[in-house]
């Protein structure tokens, strides 16, 4: 038995804890972002450059798929003034942003196919078989409801300012949009939600479609890779979204007729980004941020 006199034995090595000791706060080991590429702004013009290429490589089935596309939007608007819902016209354009990525599958096949150096013709865009399988329909049923979810806040925010009245006819919104206090009250609210609605969809979107269709995934982690594939690449991904926003608003002032080269030219220009920021993991091995892969 010990004397009250013998020195104590120093705590253990192994515990900090002992003796009332703090453990020092080291930090975390410096990792690489797999997701950042450091690319300047004006990438986005290269990836511009690649997709009309692109178009104009076989250029028939291209300029097929964005006539179809063109004509289902124009049937799709003529429907709205067919059966007065011309209210809501502007947030359908709008929507059109939302689901734009998940119609151009077929776009993004083609870019794969020229880039592996394979034939690509009508049928084979139009009959895409993703390698994420079902989670590709899952893909689409996620950007629907957000759609959905944006044409019910825009109903919403008309509402709030203008009340529950009947829509007074595409011939009357004009001026009163913006030649009152409440019209202009109301484009400001509208444009500021209708930006975040824009922004979150792109950047969960831009992305997502191509890396079902190259990698098996599920769509979940497709879209929170997405989202991170942007964040880390603002500058860049600030001025492509520019690019889509200026070509679109292109699109819309000339009876949505250009979207006939615009659509394909966007599309095939999307594929050249997602292969640029996303390297060499495009096609590769399955990563998944909520599901450990098997």
């Amino acid at each position: 038995m010990l004397s009250h006199t013998e020195p104590r034995n120093p705590p253990p090595p192994d515990n900090p804890h002992a003796g009332g000791a703090i453990p020092k706060v080291v930090p975390a080991l410096p990792r690489e972002n797999p997701h950042a590429r450091a690319l300047p702004w004006h990438t986005s013009f290269r990836w511009l450059r690649a997709g009309w290429a692109d178009l104009w490589t076989n250029p028939v089935p291209s300029l097929a798929y964005g006539l179809a596309v063109t004509a289902v939007s124009i049937a799709v608007v003529w429907l709205l003034f067919r059966f007065r819902y011309d209210y809501v016209l502007l947030p359908a354009l709008a929507g059109f942003m939302v689901i734009g990525p998940l119609v151009a599958n077929g776009l993004y096949e083609k870019s794969r196919r020229l880039e592996a150096g394979q034939r690509t013709s009508l049928a084979a865009m139009l009959f895409v078989m993703p390698r994420s399988g079902h989670q590709a329909l899952f893909m689409g049923v996620l950007l629907l409801g957000l759609f959905l979810l944006w044409m019910r806040s825009a109903v919403l925010i008309w509402a709030l300012f203008f009340g529950i009245v009947p829509f007074p006819g595409t011939a009357e919104i004009v001026p009163m949009l913006m030649l009152t206090p409440t019209g202009w009250a109301l484009l400001i609210t509208g444009g500021a939600v209708g930006a975040l609605f824009a922004a979150f969809s792109f950047a969960i979107s831009v992305f997502a479609v191509p890396m079902l269709l190259t990698e098996r995934t599920d769509a979940l982690s497709a879209l929170g890779i997405s989202m991170a594939m942007v964040w880390n690449n603002l500058p860049v991904m600030l001025a492509w979204g520019a690019i889509v926003l200026a070509l679109f608003l292109l699109s819309i002032a000339t009876g949505l007729l250009a979207l006939i080269v615009v659509f394909p030219l966007l599309g095939h220009a999307t594929w050249h980004a997602y292969r640029t920021i996303r390297g060499n993991r495009a096609g590769g091995e399955a990563e998944r941020m909520f599901v450990r892969p098997a």
